[in-house]
This record gives C-alpha cells, structure tokens and sequence, in this order.
C-alpha cells in the first residue's frame, strides 16, 4: 500500500455531514470517499484532455462566424 500524506480539507458542512452519512453507510472511511472522488476527476481530466487532443484537427469557428451561421439557416 503507497504511504498515504495527511491533509487538512474543509468542507461546508452539509457536504461533511452527507459525506460523513456515506460513509457510515458504506462501511468505508471518509479518506478513502474522498481518494476516489479526486482519482475520479482525475481521470475525468485525463479523459477531456484526450479528448481536446483528438478533436484538434477539427476547424474551428469564431463565435461572431457561428452566430452569423445560425441566423443565415434561420436558427436566430
């Protein structure tokens, strides 16, 4: 098991009282809530970066030449 760094976080306190629910509820630590939670945005990120990354070839439009697209095709 990686050797895990102690971190002082606070929450507002509905959200520690519901995360403190879940974890009762799951028999899991507030901890490890809190671990999964930010490896999941990680991955989040990681999925968005891939994305962008893949979507750069795409063209691109300045937001005037979209909104100029939409009103000539009746859209606005």
């Amino acid at each position: 098991m990686p050797v895990s760094k102690r971190s002082t976080v606070y929450f507002e306190s509905d959200l520690h009282q519901a995360l403190r629910l879940k974890a009762a509820h799951s028999h899991r630590t507030l901890s490890d809530l809190v671990n999964d939670a930010v490896r999941q945005s990680f991955r989040e990120d990681q999925d968005d970066l891939a994305s962008f990354e893949q979507r750069g070839v795409e063209p691109t439009m300045t937001y005037e030449a979209l909104l100029n697209n939409l009103k000539a095709n009746g859209k606005l």
